[in-house]
């Protein structure tokens, strides 16, 4: 599938796939020096490209395992989603959940994007819903093992 994007500044980095087996695109960091992030700090990091996705697909921008793992540094909001008809620029909320400063390099790899399908739902309201084993039972209730 083809994702058309454009460079917002001449000096970003198209995303890119980091083996023939990824199924994130890398995001990388626009940045005229290095970023420090403090402790318990959310920065927003820009990538300088803005996308076209597909209607009927969306782009989840996902932490990259090596960063959030040895460095604490993780999208904010978890997983962030870019909508089919955003064409603005795709920006990283990086949070840094370590006790200390981190800081990121111009050009670094800070996040992943995924482009998926999406169902879009028609919501109906009812008075009962079907009854299953597990019912409303939520948060561990299915236990632990």
């Amino acid at each position: 599938m083809k994702v058309l994007y454009k460079k917002l500044s001449e000096n970003a980095k198209e995303p890119s796939y980091g083996t023939t087996g990824s199924a994130a695109a890398d995001m990388y960091a626009l940045l005229e020096g290095e970023l420090t992030i403090s402790p318990k700090e959310t920065v927003l990091v820009h990538t300088g490209i803005a996308m076209e996705i597909p209607e009927g697909y969306v782009g989840l921008v996902c932490a990259r395992s090596g960063l959030a793992t040895k460095r604490g540094l993780a999208p904010a909001n978890k997983v962030g989603v870019i909508d089919s008809d955003y064409r603005g620029e795709i920006m990283v909320a990086l949070h840094n959940h370590s006790s200390v400063p981190q800081t990121i390099a111009p050009y670094e790899r800070v996040a992943q994007l995924m482009i998926v399908p999406y169902l879009f739902a028609d919501f109906d309201e009812v008075d009962n819903l079907d009854d299953t084993d597990r019912g409303a039972g939520g948060f561990g209730s299915t236990g632990r093992k």
